[in-house]
Order: structure tokens, then C-alpha cells, then sequence
């Protein structure tokens, strides 16, 4: 009795383990048919999902590269689709430095986006650039970009590059590279923001040239176009409070395009007399008085006649609304570039650079006199 007692025992522990067995593999097995079926249901998720579209950008490569191709010189290695652009060195030069200046178009950018006037940016962006390059004597060579954005729209992106592939001709140099950037977790919807890089060669001796100016030269002022690219933030809130209203006509024009009138690019008369030249000053953020000062040696000061400035009629439909001063050290108010010139030939270079006699230099503390 004990034997076959002994034995039932066995023989229901052994059955018990069975069932308890089967249930374990039961679940497994429908644990594991789920998850085989929600890996078949799950839904995949792509780069586009979340607002960068790898075909688009694509498409604007392809769709650009003519436009570009167009800025190009001999001293261009390769073409577009490489990791970085190639240039090669220019020769003829004894001691040559390279020269590199970065700049954007500032709050220039927000009115020329909400008025749908996107084509001439570019030429400022490259302008801000090429123009700082050739103060510190440089040529431009080449230049390169940075577009950001909420979401690419080829359309609106050709035609900012090609202004900017039209800077690049009227500054004679090359586009030999940039970057496009989806990030809608950044900017906002329609926004973008643009950044530009120029690298220009001069002559080590002609950027010491400034050291030269000196009491009786001649300060020579060249026309700007308009505001260019500075003091926008003022010009918008003038706008907005006083609800001006910019597609009104202006000059045959409407308004907010002489307002967004693009910044003239100088290197042209740069080229054609830069070896008569003493200093250039770029008049940007801070006026005449700001930016002439920084290339002025110790113990000199210039004098700038105010009514030797023609002042352009799109400043002129701002200022009631600006105090004088305040004017005077944001915008360029017509003068877009200063060159400074020996008082020999500077009537001479007026005419050939169609530039205004605006002041001199003379001897005495470092400063920017305009009276």
C-alpha cells in the first residue's frame, strides 16, 4: 500500500508539472505571436515625418548647380557635390595674406520675407561680406553660404541663391560652396535665416596702407543705394507704429521696394583704383562716425561736411519720424563707402570713382567730426 501510495504521489506531481508546463509555453507562445503580429502592424517612421525632406533637398542641389556654375573662374577645382569647395591660390602676388569676413542680412530679412521680395537679398548678403574684404585691401575670391529654414520650398531657396549667385559676379567672385538646413524644431513656419562667408587675398604692405593717412587727404564718399542692410529694425518699427503703408508708389516704384533697395556692392572701383588709395571705411551699423574712426591712425581726426552728402530721398521720406543724431549713427545716409585718397589726385578719383569730396584729415585727437 505504501508502494502504490508513493506512486499515485509521483504520478500527480508529475501531472501537475504537465499542465503547469503547457500553460508556461501556452503564454509564451501568445506572447509571442503578439508581438510578432504588432511588428507586423508596427508603422515605420521616416526623416519627412518630421519636416526634413532628403528629396527636395536633393532636387534644390541639382537645381541650383547652374546658377552657380555661372560664378565660376578658372581658379575653381572641381564642381558642386564634393565635402568642401576647392580654390586654388592666386599667383602674382609677393607676400600675399588671406583675408576672411562673415556677415547676414539682419532683421532685412523679416520685411523682405513678409513682402514676398526675395530676389536681392542675396546680392546683400554677399555685399555685407565682399565689402568689409576690400577695406583691409583684399580681392574677393570666393564665397559661400549658409541657408536655414523651417521647411526647404525650393522655389522661394532658387531664388534667393540666384541673387546671391548675382552678388558673386558684381564682386567678381566665386560661389564654391554652402549649406541648406531643415530644422523645424528651430524656426518657425516660413521663416529662414542667412549667413554668408567671403575669403579675399591682398598684399601684406597694402594692408599697412592706412598707417599713411595723414593730415591734408582727402576723404571721398561713395554713393550708397538706399539703407542696404542696416538699421532695419528702426526702419520696420517706424512702419508699425506709424502705419506707413510700403506698396504705396514711390519714385515710380513702390515704397517697400525702395526701401529693400539691394545693397551696392563696391569692389568694382575697388579693382580699378585700389593702388591710389590710402583707406576704405564700410559704412554699415554706427554710420560714418562709427566705422570711419576704425581705420584712422592715432593722431588724426576727420571732418566730414554734412552738406557735402546728398542725402536719398527714401532717408528723407524716414527721418521726420528719427532724431537727427540718432540717424546719423544708424544709417549711412548716401554714403555707403569713405575712401580716403593723398589730396593730389583726389579730384581726379572723384570723377573716375563718381564719388563726392565729403571732408579731409587733419592733425589732432582720434575722432569723426561731421558739422
Amino acid at each position: 500500500m505504501r508502494v502504490f501510495y508513493t506512486n499515485k504521489i509521483n504520478a500527480i506531481t508529475i501531472l501537475r508539472f504537465f499542465c503547469v508546463l503547457k500553460h508556461i509555453l501556452s503564454d509564451f507562445l501568445l506572447q509571442f505571436l503578439r508581438l510578432k503580429t504588432d511588428e507586423e502592424n508596427m508603422e515605420t517612421l521616416q526623416y519627412k515625418d518630421f519636416g526634413v525632406d532628403i528629396d527636395e533637398g536633393n532636387s534644390f542641389v541639382q537645381a541650383l548647380k547652374p546658377l552657380v556654375k555661372e560664378t565660376f573662374n578658372p581658379l575653381v577645382l572641381g564642381g558642386l557635390g564634393g565635402f568642401s569647395g576647392c580654390f586654388a591660390m592666386p599667383t602674382g602676388y609677393k607676400n600675399p595674406i588671406l583675408c576672411a569676413a562673415t556677415d547676414g542680412v539682419g532683421s532685412k530679412l523679416s520685411l523682405a520675407l513678409s513682402h514676398n521680395r526675395l530676389d536681392n537679398i542675396g546680392i546683400d548678403l554677399v555685399a555685407m561680406c565682399v565689402n568689409d574684404l576690400i577695406c583691409d585691401f583684399a580681392v574677393p575670391m570666393f564665397f559661400l553660404d549658409y541657408y536655414a529654414t523651417h521647411k526647404l520650398v525650393s522655389e522661394d531657396a532658387l531664388r534667393i541663391v540666384r541673387g546671391i549667385a548675382e552678388g558673386c559676379k558684381q564682386a567678381k567672385c566665386a560661389l564654391i560652396g554652402g549649406e541648406t538646413a531643415e530644422m523645424p524644431s528651430v524656426y518657425a513656419k516660413g521663416d529662414f535665416d542667412l549667413a554668408g562667408f567671403a575669403v579675399g587675398i591682398a598684399e601684406r604692405d597694402d594692408i599697412q596702407k592706412r598707417s599713411s593717412i595723414a593730415e591734408g587727404d582727402v576723404i571721398l564718399g561713395l554713393k550708397s543705394s538706399g539703407f542696404h542692410s542696416n538699421g532695419f529694425s528702426l526702419v520696420r518699427g517706424i512702419i508699425d507704429t506709424k502705419k506707413i503703408n510700403v506698396e504705396m508708389d514711390f519714385l515710380g516704384k513702390t515704397l517697400i521696394d525702395s526701401i529693400l533697395e539691394p545693397t551696392r556692392i563696391y569692389v568694382e572701383p575697388f579693382l580699378q583704383h585700389k593702388d591710389s588709395i590710402k583707406g576704405l571705411a564700410h559704412i554699415t551699423g554706427g554710420g560714418i562716425k562709427e566705422n570711419l574712426i576704425r581705420i584712422l591712425p592715432e593722431n588724426t581726426q576727420a571732418i566730414i561736411s554734412e552738406s557735402a552728402i546728398e542725402i536719398p530721398e527714401i532717408y528723407q521720406f524716414f527721418l521726420p519720424y528719427v532724431d537727427k543724431e540718432e540717424a546719423w549713427r544708424v544709417f549711412n545716409m548716401g554714403v555707403g563707402m569713405v575712401v580716403i585718397v593723398p589730396k593730389e589726385n583726389a579730384q581726379k578719383l572723384a570723377q573716375s570713382m563718381q564719388a563726392s569730396v565729403i571732408g579731409h584729415i587733419q592733425t589732432g585727437q582720434k575722432q569723426v567730426i561731421i558739422k
